[in-house]
């Protein structure tokens, strides 16, 4: 059996060369874009909720993307918002999640309802989607928690003081202003940071202080 050949350091870092394409589409079809950009025809696959925000016809758009490179094929995926990209590159990351079902979990939930569902850790929700069973929900509830609460309060992160910033972190996440009220009671501010604010709302909501 004959021995892969080992990828060149181009082949490596081709994946973050192309951060967004703009151009025409020129068909479009779940999960599948054609996109002209200067003549030449670049297909793409994406979520529901990106063919949702494109424009009617064959209109201009931009897409962000991230190019998966296997042995046999270059695949380029593309999203409306940068948001979604990342979620999906963090999806991409937790064991047991391939692409397709990353896109799949995109078309069924926002970044923020996703975000939700597992600082909730909402698995009944996870299961609704396509393709994902008991043991995976449970691993993806797991797997995301640090990293949506991190992601959250680095998009929050605005100069002012701790509890503002945990405020917005909470509202990246999906909370409404009466919730975050509720949240944010009684949590001690001095000395943390937004980001372990926001865990020990998140901590006390679940009741991990009982």
């Amino acid at each position: 059996m004959p021995c892969s050949q080992p990828r060149t350091r181009q082949q490596i870092g081709v994946r973050r060369v192309i951060g967004f394409l703009r151009g025409r589409i020129i068909h479009r079809r779940p999960p599948r874009i054609l996109l002209d950009v200067g003549g030449i025809g670049y297909e793409l696959e994406a979520p529901l909720s990106t063919f949702a925000a494109l424009p009617a016809g064959d209109g201009e758009t931009r897409l962000y993307t991230h190019l998966v490179v296997r042995e046999d094929t270059l695949q380029l995926y593309g999203f409306a918002a940068e948001r979604e990209r990342e979620l999906f590159r963090a999806l991409i990351r937790a064991s047991g999640v391939g692409a397709k079902l990353a896109l799949s979990i995109l078309s069924g939930l926002s970044v923020e309802e996703f975000s939700r569902v597992i600082v909730e850790r909402d698995v009944a929700r996870l299961k609704r989607l396509p393709g994902i069973g008991q043991k995976t929900a449970e691993r993806l509830v797991v797997e995301m928690a640090d990293r949506v609460v991190a992601s959250a309060a680095a998009a929050a992160s605005i100069p002012g003081n701790v509890r503002g910033e945990a405020e917005s972190a909470l509202g990246v996440l999906g909370y409404k202003p009466r919730e975050i009220a509720t949240l944010l009671s009684g949590v001690e501010t001095r000395e943390r940071t937004s980001e372990e604010v926001v865990r020990e709302a998140l901590r006390r909501a679940l009741g991990g202080d009982r």
